[in-house]
């Protein structure tokens, strides 16, 4: 491997890596407009609403394992140990970044309706800025969009209702805590679906944004 590509490799990584930090900022302004966070994180911030002996992104950490669980049973003999390894690290910078993006933004205060909603969309755009911005990463996965990949490998299903099932199965979970256990939406709410049907609306205005810069520069 010569110098050049070692570079390429490198610049890539640290490229995912702001991606990551971006979306964990997103995922901590929907927390804090309080109207229910994207569908994959609603679980785990349910649960660290019930359960508070371990913070929202150690319970990330908690889910992310589940789901690298699952793809190691799912693939058996074809899973890839080094993705996985890859896929298990940056699931825990994933969540120890949330939790310092919940402990930046700790001093934002919302009340008025209007403001929850402009907190929740302005979250939409910068969750989906992170993600689009892992994409140009192009290096990893992290293990919920991967367990959906090796779902998708081994059933055939294609890997868009995979992930619109599990969007859907997440945040009927999270709907079932908080009734079970508050007796009120917490962790989900019209965030959650908002977050569900924009973000990837929003990913696209952003490759399409980016897509036309470069078009302009040629």
């Amino acid at each position: 491997m010569n110098a050049q590509k070692i570079k390429s490799i490198v610049f890539r990584y640290i490229l995912f890596l702001i991606g990551l930090f971006i979306a964990s900022l997103g995922v901590a302004f929907s927390t804090k407009a309080g109207l229910g966070t994207s569908p994959v994180a609603s679980v785990p911030y349910s649960v660290s609403l019930l359960l508070k002996f371990l913070s929202f992104g150690m319970w990330l950490n908690a889910l992310s394992v589940i789901q690298i669980t699952v793809q190691i049973l799912i693939l058996r003999k074809n899973c890839n140990w080094f993705e996985i390894i890859i896929q298990t690290i940056l699931a825990f910078v994933y969540g120890y970044l949330t939790n310092f993006s919940c402990w930046l933004i700790r001093d934002i205060q919302v009340s008025a309706y209007w403001q929850q909603f402009h907190l929740l969309i302005a979250s939409c755009f910068i969750l989906g800025f992170g993600i689009w911005i892992q994409f140009k990463g192009g290096v990893a996965m992290l293990p919920g969009e991967a367990m959906n990949r090796a779902i998708s490998s081994v059933t055939k299903f294609k890997y868009e209702n995979i992930k619109i099932f599990f969007d859907v199965f997440y945040i009927v979970v999270s709907v079932v805590i908080c009734l079970v256990f508050f007796r009120e939406l917490k962790g989900v709410r019209e965030g959650s679906v908002i977050a569900a049907i924009s973000i990837g609306f929003i990913i696209k205005l952003f490759n399409f944004i980016y897509n036309r810069i470069i078009g302009t520069e040629k």
